[in-house]
């Protein structure tokens, strides 16, 4: 039910933690957007915070965020603070009595109430209120929840078991998202590749790529979030053979060492992980590999460290972030290690793996020199175009700039793809001009 637009409350939205988060919020805009008016900024009726609860600085920020609201709630900038979310899913008892200024509590899992709780007579759906309007990429949300059980991640108990989208709703959104001008899915879940196992009864990664790439107005695919063990080999396919599907994949490894990955419980070992990576090489030419590792595991000895530097050597990953190892309670590696590796060991550890991946970053940015690409614009600022290639993802990699033609509007060419020629780069971040 629609209400009279002049007599709508405002309300106000802040999402905090990952891209999960977001398209959770513009989920619940969609539907709320029929009964109040969406503010991006200042003071509203209400005001939403999607919370982040998965390492220590997100709950930090998250709860410093709610403190912030609750206090711009006593100056009067908004009527009431409602919570949800990760951090609310997992702490939501013991925050009700430390935070009492807020005026209600919803966990991850309860958007449907959430809705009802503040009037709409809908339920979370296909519709998507873009938080971020104007951009041509827009992340696309395929499953919920994951079945593994890594031994330092939360994520199960906070988000539930796996449970995929049907492969017919996800393009019913993809067909909305395009209408909106978006031209680049960014294909996530906590586990992208255990997609379809619990409505299908296999792996239907590739058929959702399959579906997805005729949807018309969508020029690329893009995989996050996928799991080495079992992984699908038919979604390699996909990427060798189907245009829209880049040649991109995202993998967190978290750790080379036998009896590390074997703690963490990630179900393969370093033999099949360096197999895995070969295979991907050989079957998708030119794929760029973004991984994720974890440093100072307990019990990592500095021998077990060195072979994770030297992994990282020799695979070369176009793209590495890492992280130090944050103790999470209710994990199986709390309950059951001690976190007896030091925080200043960590930070160096952390600080040489970084050191040695900037290097290889640079040379595999200078190996591009040269080249013609094929890039989606994505903004213009200082008279550059802000643009990405099949081997950058927003939000996490370097970008390719390219100096705005001489006419014409460059805000024109924002969600277009163009060709163009890389002509000098750093570590993060190439330059070109157009052909």
């Amino acid at each position: 039910m629609k209400t009279d637009r002049k007599n709508r409350r405002k309300l106000r939205a802040v999402t905090l933690g990952c891209s999960k988060n977001t398209v959770d919020t513009e989920h619940l805009l969609a539907c709320l957007s029929d009964i109040f008016e969406i503010v991006s900024d200042g003071p509203a009726d209400i005001l939403l915070v999607n919370t982040c609860g998965f390492i220590g600085d997100a709950k930090e920020e998250s709860v410093n965020t709610i403190l912030e609201a609750v206090e711009e709630k006593k100056q009067g900038s908004f009527g009431s603070v409602v919570v949800f979310g990760c951090l609310s899913q997992r702490y939501a008892d013991s925050l009700r009595g430390e935070i009492p200024e807020v005026d209600a509590w919803f966990g991850a899992r309860d958007l449907n109430p959430l809705l009802r709780y503040l009037g709409a007579e809908v339920e979370t759906g296909t519709r998507r209120y873009l938080t971020e309007p104007g951009r041509p990429y827009a992340y696309l949300k395929i499953s919920e929840g994951c079945d593994r059980r890594c031994s330092y991640c939360a994520i199960p108990f906070i988000r539930g078991a796996h449970r995929s989208v049907p492969i017919e709703t996800l393009v019913e959104e993809a067909r909305s998202l395009a209408a909106n001008g978006i031209r680049e899915l960014e294909l996530i879940a906590q586990d992208s590749t255990f997609y379809g196992l619990d409505l299908y009864h296999r792996r239907a990664l590739a058929d959702l790529l399959r579906a997805l790439s005729e949807v018309e107005g969508i020029e690329w695919l893009r995989i996050h979030y996928s799991y080495p063990a079992s992984f699908p080999e038919d979604v390699l396919e996909q990427m060798a053979d189907n245009p829209k599907v880049c040649a991109y994949m995202d993998i967190p490894l978290q750790h080379i060492s036998d009896r590390i990955l074997d703690r963490m419980h990630r179900g393969i070992d370093g033999k099949g992980t360096r197999e895995l990576i070969a295979r991907m090489r050989e079957k998708v030419p030119g794929v760029v590999l973004r991984t994720t590792m974890i440093v100072g595991f307990p019990g990592e000895t500095g021998e077990e460290f060195k072979q994770l530097l030297d992994f990282v050597r020799e695979a070369r990953f176009e793209r590495l972030g890492a992280f130090t190892y944050s103790e999470e309670e209710g994990t199986f590696g709390a309950d059951n290690f001690e976190d007896d590796v030091d925080a200043s060991v960590k930070a160096g550890r952390l600080d040489e793996l970084m050191r040695l991946q900037s290097g290889i970053s640079l040379e595999y940015n200078l190996s591009r020199v040269g080249s013609v690409v094929r890039v989606l614009v994505d903004d213009f600022s200082a008279g550059m175009l802000v643009c990405r290639s099949q081997g950058e993802s927003p939000d996490v990699d370097g970008e390719i700039l390219v100096k705005c033609p001489g006419t014409g509007d460059p805000a024109s060419l924002v969600g277009s793809f163009i060709d163009v020629k890389i002509v000098s780069a750093d570590v993060y971040d190439v330059f070109a001009e157009p052909v």
